[in-house]
């Protein structure tokens, strides 16, 4: 029954160049082709509409979100046998953050089926929703194994360099704090804003030191905008490289 969908898809069904675009990227035919179409759905375009045509993404991002952090987890705990739980811990953060899934996002051109989706902005956020969106609908489609053997091979091997990430320390807000300790500097945090961006929570955070501001961000989350200004604030500084914080 399914290969008989996939042969629809493929030849017949009215989104059949999506059935190719996903063939394309992950090497396979889907055979539950709306759930596909679901996955680059934003909730920006679908959020006026009545039931049943109000649904988006969010589900399918909450479902991939939880897929991909098992299957990292487990990818990572096979490659490294002989590292510790912290190692592996910071690994499976650079790999699922919101950076990361961005840029794998982009690198996957998943704004052009966003665009061909949605009647709205896309933004570099977007992306990474939608990656894991697109693992959730992938696991609905082939299971498990299947979806773990794809996101291996066709996500993770492609467009993600383990080996560079093994020497990148991306927590901005760690280095920050950790230079201006050493410098007798005190860093803080504020909440400069929170408004409303396609529909989503949005906040403006600044980074201060020694009481003077020195770098702001946004972000969907608090956590994310910190850390985007803290990069700031060290690209400023001139620290980035191992420089000390200036007086």
């Amino acid at each position: 029954m399914k290969y008989i969908r996939k042969i629809y898809n493929w030849y017949f069904a009215k989104d059949k160049n999506l059935a190719r675009k996903i063939n394309s990227l992950l090497g396979f035919v889907p055979a539950n082709l709306y759930v596909f179409k679901l996955a680059f759905a934003h909730r920006s375009t679908f959020s006026n509409e009545s039931p049943p045509y109000n649904q988006n993404n969010e589900r399918l991002e909450y479902l991939g979100d939880a897929v991909l952090g098992q299957i990292v987890a487990e990818y990572l705990f096979n490659k490294y046998p002989l590292a510790n739980e912290g190692f592996l811990t910071k690994m499976r953060s650079k790999i699922v953050n919101r950076k990361s899934l961005n840029s794998v996002g982009a690198k996957m051109e998943l704004d052009l089926l966003l665009t061909q989706y949605n009647h709205t902005r896309i933004s570099s956020s977007m992306l990474g929703n939608a990656l894991e969106a697109l693992i959730g609908a992938i696991y609905i489609d082939v299971g498990y194994k299947a979806t773990r053997r794809i996101i291996i091979k066709k996500v993770l091997s492609c467009y993600l360099d383990i080996h560079q990430l093994e020497t990148i320390d991306e927590n901005y807000k760690s280095q920050l704090l950790e230079y201006c300790q050493k410098n007798g500097r005190l860093v803080t945090y504020a909440v400069l804003s929170k408004y409303k961006l396609d529909n989503r929570d949005r906040f403006k955070v600044a980074v201060m030191v020694d009481g003077k501001k020195v770098a702001t961000a946004d972000d969907y989350n608090k956590k994310s905008a910190e850390q985007s200004a803290s990069h700031k604030a060290l690209d400023s500084f001139g620290i980035l490289g191992g420089d000390q914080v200036p007086s």
